[in-house]
């Protein structure tokens, strides 16, 4: 493991998804580990969490003034490594015009809105550079999200260069699934995010409407707030599921993750537009059982169909409707999940796995070799 090299992050704010990881870097490296944050924080960014992360040792605030916006150019160059983020091409257009040295561009999928995103200029610029200054160049793709690497072999770059990714959450290691286990014959389902037409709240509604007509004994919590929630108010009234299904608004992190342990199934219900969503990470790791949209960046990667979780067709009521069916006919088959959800997730998809993962795919890249990591974060990218 290159304990000695000197490793630099960028990236548009550091917050609850991204600072484990970097925790684990930098101790790692002995220190020899840099966060460079190009955007303020605001309220968005915080992901629900109070923490302070702007006292983090290795964090160096580029927005704050000249002086750190300098180091962060000096390092952009210097590094023996960088991985390059959100808001971070100018940096990375820096390094690749200046340095032969190894770098690595971290990204969700590109194609959200499908071929129309062809037409932004953003991408426009990313490729441009991509196929003239940073041609040919030591550079590699860590895909945050399983079609990322998808889109990157439609627009011909990264070939054969793109490997697993993601965001990665605390794991309470004291935790165990069997104590999310109870006796009552409620099955009890959750759903949290930002009540966004993209997030799809409106399916959970309209599957709660069918268990109901189908007499299954059940609730469904919904936390968050956001521009549809009344709307979805309106429709749980419409359709008569006002007593299986409560609106809790917005709460802090760290009662998302208490209410996952006391709730059975985690309904992730997002489409193709989220890159990756960290939700999955905190349910899996708190013995939530994760059933997801296929659509969804992170799901691919997490989700062994019926063995780590259960995944239907995006927007499709039907099928999610048909997994919770079955779920609800297997009792047994749930709990076994929860427990394989958990064991693959806390030994592949943990902050100290993706960071020891990372510096090992570092080490064969500087050495000409292939990485020989074959599960979880920094194996091959395949498009799916």
């Amino acid at each position: 493991m290159p304990k000695e090299i000197v490793l630099s992050f960028y990236s548009n704010r550091l917050n609850i998804h991204q600072a484990p990881v970097a925790d684990e870097l930098f101790k790692l490296l002995e220190g020899n580990f840099h966060f460079v944050e190009i955007c303020p924080p605001n309220i968005q960014s915080t992901k629900g969490s109070n923490e302070d992360f702007s006292t983090r040792p290795y964090l160096v605030q580029a927005w704050k003034n000249e002086e750190n916006h300098l180091k962060a150019r000096k390092l952009a160059v210097e590094s023996d490594v960088a991985v390059f983020g959100a808001e971070s091409l100018s940096y990375e257009v820096l390094r690749m015009k200046t340095s032969e040295k190894l770098a690595f561009e971290m990204s969700e999928r590109w194609l959200k809105r499908g071929l129309l995103n062809l037409l932004s200029p953003r991408l426009i610029r990313y490729q441009w550079y991509y196929h003239t200054c940073f041609y040919n160049k030591p550079l590699y793709k860590l895909c945050a999200g399983a079609y990322s690497a998808n889109d990157q072999y439609l627009m011909h770059s990264f070939k054969k260069r793109c490997y697993k990714w993601g965001y990665f959450t605390k794991v309470d290691r004291s935790f165990s699934p069997n104590d999310n286990s109870h006796a009552e014959d409620v099955v009890r389902m959750m759903w949290c995010a930002r009540f966004l037409k993209l997030k799809h709240p409106e399916i959970v509604v309209l599957l709660a409407d069918r268990l109901k007509k189908r007499g299954v004994h059940f609730i469904v919590d919904m936390y968050g707030d956001g521009p549809v929630l009344e709307q979805m108010k309106v429709l749980a009234k419409k359709v008569d599921v006002s007593d299986v299904v409560a609106f809790h608004g917005a709460i802090p992190n760290d009662q998302v993750l208490k209410a996952m342990r006391e709730h059975d199934i985690f309904l992730f219900t997002s489409d193709r537009n989220e890159g990756w969503g960290a939700v999955a990470n905190e349910a899996m790791s708190n013995g939530c059982l994760l059933v997801a949209s296929d659509a969804i960046g992170s799901t691919p990667y997490l989700v062994d169909h019926r063995v780590t979780g259960c995944v239907f067709q995006s927007e499709n009521v039907d099928s999610l409707e048909s997994e919770i069916l079955w779920l609800i006919d297997n009792r047994e088959e749930m709990a076994r999940i929860r427990e394989k959800s958990y064991d693959v997730f806390s030994k592949f998809w943990t902050p100290e796995h993706a960071a020891l993962s990372l510096l090992q795919l570092i080490d064969c890249l500087m050495n000409g070799e292939e990485t020989n990591i074959e599960l979880g974060p920094c194996s091959k990218a395949i498009p799916c």
